[in-house]
């Protein structure tokens, strides 16, 4: 754990030349060629339909529960996947827990995506005083352990799902703020830049133009890497107490709730977890393909 969240603080290197259509072109074609990047990015889109899908695709009530028929295990009649503690199917309970989780993975990563990219992007393009103003701020939140700062934050703000996304917001605003702001940096400093300041272009017009289609790319890269986070501590929050609430069906709940019958029936208690490193493994893989793909020149 402690391995990845180091990993999310290190700006990567960037590449930050004029994109042309030509180029995205070729970064969708080595996408395609990329065997892994493929069926991690088909693992997931699986996954998305069927938790979207899941009150047409499985007939059983995940909230049902029924005491005679607690843990059972893996392979039973009616019950695939088994059941849980409570004897509800462990099939429903996983797809419907895919929503609560991918929700939860998501959901901060993207509203931290914009609002760190345009904190970035002003800081980075203003410069001086304002930008070391911006990021010296910003530096007190890497003053405390990612890991520690949820739980913290979970912790003041109370249990809950609006409370888990407003947590891990607060932590990848930061490190996305971090990217933005060193890549608008470089960008500002090209000959095109100034090239079109010199030409009596506005401000907001080479930030438009100029700005956003080189940095946007490689923030959107990073940001794909921080799902796969995002996931593993909204997981640990829900184990710990502090995100989804009983009964809803989330994963890292669930690995909460089945870890008293992890004696009695351990492949039903480890399938929650398997999900959660199912999907941040490809999350997290298909964005090292992605980042490939656009440090490639053609």
């Amino acid at each position: 754990m402690s391995d990845i969240l180091a990993q999310t603080t290190t700006v990567p290197a960037l590449d930050l030349k004029p994109r042309s259509n030509n180029y995205w072109i070729g970064v969708l074609r080595r996408i395609s060629r990329d065997r892994l990047t493929v069926i991690c990015a088909t693992v997931l889109l699986a996954l998305i339909l069927i938790a979207l899908l899941a009150p047409w695709l499985i007939p059983a009530d995940p909230y049902k529960t029924s005491m005679i028929r607690r843990l059972l295990p893996v392979g039973s009649p009616g019950h695939f996947l088994g059941t849980d503690e409570l004897g509800r199917d462990m099939i429903a309970r996983l797809a419907y827990g895919g929503r609560m989780s991918l929700l939860i993975g998501v959901m901060p990563v993207l509203i931290a995506f914009v609002i760190g990219s345009a904190v970035g992007i002003f800081a980075g393009f203003a410069g001086g005083r304002i930008n070391m103003a911006i990021m010296r701020l910003l530096d007190v939140f890497y003053a405390f352990p990612s890991v520690l700062l949820a739980v913290a934050i979970s912790g003041a703000l109370g249990q809950g799902t609006t409370n888990s996304v407003l947590a891990l917001t607060l932590i990848f605003i930061p490190q996305l703020t971090r990217i933005a702001e060193s890549a608008t940096t470089q960008v500002r400093t090209l000959e095109y830049v100034d090239a079109a300041r010199m030409s009596g272009a506005s401000s907001l017009t080479i930030i438009r133009v100029h700005i956003l289609g080189n940095v946007l790319g490689p923030i959107f890269v990073y940001a794909t890497g921080l799902v796969s986070v995002s996931m593993i501590l909204a997981s640990g929050l829900s184990f710990l107490g502090l995100g989804v609430k009983p009964p809803e069906p989330e994963w890292g709940l669930m690995l909460n709730t089945l870890r008293s019958a992890i004696y009695l029936n351990p492949l039903v208690a480890a399938l929650p977890g398997a999900m959660i490193f199912i999907t941040s493994m490809c999350f997290n893989l298909m964005a090292d393909g992605i980042r490939s793909a656009m440090e490639v020149n053609e």
